[in-house]
């Protein structure tokens, strides 16, 4: 079986697209692209965070809700939820219901304003860090690591800094979203 699929408009994508519009959307015009900025970063970081353990597509489904429910992700705006927020979360069906994870969020927000206070830009200096300096696009899927020496060491200074949901494998995946990485396959339109 390919690691590749044609879809209806001619373009062969990263099998993993399948047959959803939405998932060939994001595929084309974000995963892998390079993102740059505190919010943008902490908004991917969050949202990797509410997708440990269930699939992208849930996530990417439920963004706008996501959106609506944390102030577009503004970390001021989260660090200063309280115990009422996250009731009103819990409540909230347009995201992931995970007490644990609302409050790493939270929790993670109030990291970065700690981390940003006086260095704006310093939360995508941090990460952007560890993006390798090459980078051996993969020929199939079998090829892609859940977890690299790049992706351990972010978790740890993230970890380090006081932020949660951050592991290894969410910072790989979070890398591979956000372009530190280019994991499309050969033969996807936009393997480089």
């Amino acid at each position: 079986m390919s690691d590749v699929l044609v879809g209806p408009d001619g373009r062969a994508r990263c099998r993993w697209v399948g047959s959803d519009a939405e998932y060939a959307r994001y595929h084309d015009e974000e995963w892998g692209t390079p993102l740059h900025g505190d919010r943008p970063l902490f908004e991917k970081m969050c949202l990797e965070g509410f997708q440990a353990g269930l699939s992208w597509i849930t996530i990417l489904r439920r963004r706008p809700g996501f959106r609506e429910a944390f102030h577009d992700f503004d970390p001021g705006a989260i660090a200063r939820f309280t115990d009422d927020d996250v009731e009103r979360l819990m409540l909230d069906g347009r995201i992931i219901r995970n007490r644990a994870k609302i409050l790493a969020t939270i929790g993670n927000a109030r990291a970065t304003l700690e981390l940003t206070a006086d260095a704006p830009g310093a939360l995508d200096e941090l990460m952007w860090s560890f993006a390798p300096a090459e980078h051996t696009s993969p020929e199939t899927f079998g090829e892609v690591p859940a977890v690299t020496p790049e992706s351990t060491a972010m978790s740890k200074a993230l970890k380090a800094r006081g932020y949660r949901f951050v592991g290894p494998t969410t910072m790989y995946a979070l890398m591979q979203s956000s372009g530190m990485v280019d994991d499309h396959v050969r033969g996807c339109w936009r393997a480089r």
